[in-house]
């Protein structure tokens, strides 16, 4: 399964809240929160949504013609968001699978 070895960290940014990034096992960042949380739990939440959660993922393309990916919840928040472009739909839609979309 791609991600397997990948590893979260959890951490504060500058402003004192919580963000989590996955990084594979070459250190590059696969995937990150898309905005700080004021609680360290509910950022290991949101860290942690799985497949069964009802998100809509949705694949676009930047200004730089490249793929991204980002996941809203139910309420339209958007709850995690690619790291950066892919030249293919497809290495955007793998990196998003590390991140829990079944397609």
């Amino acid at each position: 399964m791609a991600g397997e070895n990948d590893k979260f960290e959890v951490y504060q940014d500058k402003k004192g809240e919580w963000r989590w990034r996955r990084k594979a096992s070459n250190g590059q960042i696969v995937g990150a929160a898309s905005e700080g949380y004021k609680s360290k739990s509910d950022c290991e939440a949101n860290m942690n949504r799985g497949p069964k959660d009802s998100d809509k993922w949705e694949f676009y393309e930047d200004k730089r013609g490249e793929y991204r990916w980002r996941r809203k919840a139910s309420n339209g928040q958007i709850v995690g968001a690619s790291s950066e472009g892919y030249k293919k739909k497809s290495d955007a839609e793998a990196n998003a699978a590390r991140q829990g979309y079944t397609g």
